[in-house]
């Protein structure tokens, strides 16, 4: 069966690396690349994309953000997570914001494509170290109670921005902002736009 992958990315080198290391175990595989989160979420939107290899970080998402907003918005397609760090608080936090593996920019070219495998295969892909610990997914569950647009705002949030810069950014009236703020409090169950500044923030750090 042809499967098609997804490589998410900004770093070209590293992404013709593991596609060379993809195509080379799993050859009847379909490769489609994107360099930031704007042409990753337009390729999953074009195309019917099988597995979705996800940097965390690159132009658009940082942190676990654009991981909440693919999952939100695609939430059939099974993403694995590619990171440079391989804490177990990542890990956890990405596996608590619904992806279905975990691999670090280091793994082997084995370890790749068993992950990519098993994923393909209705299987989750993570270390059993990382999932001892309790996991910190509270945050992650309550965040896919949130509408598209109602997650955007809570990025935009993140980045520090007021409602009257976020009305102007996403064409639409301050009072409609400070609705959406409102449900957004209500859904995470947070008290106040203080903390709901922390809550977002924190999602940057990984």
């Amino acid at each position: 069966m042809n499967y098609k992958l997804l490589i998410a990315d900004d770093h070209p080198l590293y992404r013709e690396a593991l596609a060379t290391t993809v195509s080379a175990k799993l050859p009847d595989c379909d490769l489609l690349q994107s360099e930031d989160l704007a042409s990753t979420l337009s390729r999953l939107d074009e195309h019917e994309i099988d597995l979705l290899l996800l940097d965390l970080n690159m132009p658009g998402s940082e942190g676990f953000n654009g991981l909440a907003q693919i999952r939100n918005s695609f939430p059939a397609v099974p993403v694995v997570v590619v990171s440079g760090s391989d804490k177990n608080s990542v890990i956890r936090q990405a596996a608590g914001f619904g992806a279905s593996g975990f691999l670090s920019k280091t793994a082997r070219p084995e370890e790749i494509t068993d992950c990519i495998q098993r994923v393909l295969d209705g299987e989750e892909y993570f270390s059993a170290e990382a999932l001892e610990e309790e996991a910190e997914s509270e945050l992650a569950e309550r965040l896919a109670r949130l509408t598209p647009q109602q997650l955007r705002i809570f990025q935009m949030i993140a980045q520090g921005l007021l409602n009257k810069q976020i009305a102007f950014e996403l064409d639409i009236t301050e009072p409609t902002v400070k609705s959406h703020v409102t449900a957004i409090l209500r859904k995470l169950e947070l008290r106040d736009r203080k903390q709901l500044i922390r809550e977002a923030q924190a999602l940057t750090q990984l």
